[in-house]
């Protein structure tokens, strides 16, 4: 399927405009959705979704990661990891490891193929923000860290 019938972006919306906010929430969405369209493509070919590579993501910048950590981490229940935890451990994309100190905690880690997976879906994403950030000029992608920190702050 073309990028362009996939991607109906927010100058095909029209949506009407409820609240001065409306067309900054639609940004958000439609910008979201802009980033992250062919990394979705690459990770439902690999049989995997959005919720896998928030997994590998983290344990890729945080190595031997105890579950409960990740569970904070995510900002997920336990029930939530689940599915697409055990899914990557049933491929060999992670590995667990009891930790020396506490038996009852497992330590996750990528194997190579879930270092690959995370690394070329995450490539996908770091392309996107590359592009928008050079349009944007250095005093445009500081603005939008800024703003973006502020909303991760929120929670």
């Amino acid at each position: 399927m073309p990028k362009t019938s996939q991607a109906a972006g927010l100058h095909r919306a029209s949506l009407a405009k409820l609240n001065e906010l409306d067309a900054a929430l639609e940004l958000m969405y439609y910008g979201w959705r802009g980033m992250t369209l062919e990394a979705d493509d690459y990770l439902a070919k690999q049989g995997l979704s959005r919720s896998h590579h928030r997994i590998l993501y983290v344990v890729a910048r945080r190595p031997d990661i105890a579950i409960g950590a990740l569970i904070e981490v995510l900002g997920i229940s336990k029930q939530a990891l689940n599915r697409p935890l055990n899914l990557l451990l049933e491929r060999k994309l992670l590995t667990t490891q009891r930790a020396p100190e506490q038996h009852r905690s497992k330590l996750l880690r990528l194997t190579a193929a879930g270092q690959r997976i995370e690394q070329r879906a995450s490539d996908h994403e770091r392309k996107v923000m590359r592009q928008a950030f050079d349009r944007a000029g250095a005093s445009g992608a500081a603005a939008w860290m800024a703003v973006m920190e502020a909303i991760a702050d929120n929670n």
